[in-house]
């Protein structure tokens, strides 16, 4: 096992200097484009030629490169184009509020998969698991900008239960999370419920699990005990994945009610080429990738203990 972490933060450490390098490649290594977003089109060539020198970019590139990897390594990641301040302190900012959205959409649709797909795979072919899949299929198939629509007509316009933005302008409030946690949940649910199902009926197929029914074990105990373990390995991966969605794939969402998250950081970045938040929301997202793909592959062991890491 201690080899294998070594092994995967290798990997990890290779990983993010290669997309360290090709960030850099892309927005950083053209001195005459930097100056351009951070000053504006308008700038006289003097202008821009005395940024470039006060800034260091007309040095050889790879000289900037290892002072710019050291810069982002120390936590500085420049000042926002746009907002003005640094973007380090915006980053988490923004960070912490897709955590809290994400902790709750995770806290609500993990067990909620689970629990479907356990139910609709230990009665393949029933009329509980038919009705449990085309729900699935049914919520994963509607985008979220759709069920965005949908849901805010019907529960701020139509019943003025919710309010339908999540600005939170005064300050945190847990009511205004509901809608956009609504909407993930209805999208992500269901591909994991899918998942979670056509794995616990494979399991429930084999012959270790027929041998314990026929032993007269409490089919409870089979299920939970027995069945339930083997059937996460799958999934898990699923569900690890949706943390990578959960931090910029929901820019749609946060947009949609208008919640201050990382999406739409990164959203907000890209529309007004803020070159240096664009850098380290790349940075970030590529980061919590791998990080997560290294925790599901250590829970492996932990899920299945047949499967061994060298």
């Amino acid at each position: 096992m201690v080899i294998f972490l070594g092994k995967r933060l290798v990997y990890m450490l290779l990983t993010m200097l290669a997309v360290s390098i090709l960030v850099f490649l892309l927005l950083e290594v053209n001195g005459e484009a930097v100056a351009t977003k951070v000053l504006g089109p308008y700038i006289s060539e003097e202008q821009r030629r005395l940024w470039l020198e006060a800034n260091g970019y007309l040095r050889p590139w790879s000289v900037r490169y290892v002072e710019w990897l050291g810069r982002i390594l120390s936590g500085d990641f420049g000042e926002s184009i746009v907002f003005k301040v640094p973007v380090a302190g915006l980053l988490a900012q923004r960070l912490a509020n897709t955590g809290v959205l994400g902790a709750v959409v995770l806290a609500v649709m993990v067990p909620l998969s689970i629990a479907l797909g356990v139910l609709a795979g230990m009665r393949e072919g029933s009329w509980l698991d038919r009705s449990i899949s085309f729900v699935s299929v049914l919520t994963t198939s509607i985008p979220e900008f759709a069920s965005a629509v949908l849901l805010t007509f019907v529960f701020s316009y139509w019943l003025g239960w919710l309010p339908g933005i999540s600005m939170m302008a005064e300050g945190f409030d847990p009511v205004q999370l509901i809608l956009p946690a609504m909407v993930l949940i209805l999208y992500g649910f269901g591909y994991i419920t899918r998942m979670m199902r056509a794995s616990m009926a494979e399991v429930m197929q084999t012959a270790y699990i027929r041998a314990a029914v026929l032993k007269g074990i409490p089919f409870r105990h089979v299920v939970t005990r027995h069945a339930l373990r083997n059937a996460l390995i799958a999934p898990f991966t699923v569900i690890i994945l949706q943390v990578n969605w959960l931090l910029s794939g929901v820019l749609v969402v946060e947009f949609a009610f208008a919640y201050k998250g990382f999406g739409a950081l990164l959203l907000e970045g890209a529309l007004n080429q803020d070159i240096y938040v664009i850098e380290a929301c790349a940075l970030v997202s590529v980061f919590v990738a791998v990080a997560t793909q290294t925790v599901a592959d250590i829970a492996y062991t932990y899920l299945n203990p047949r499967i061994r890491f060298t």
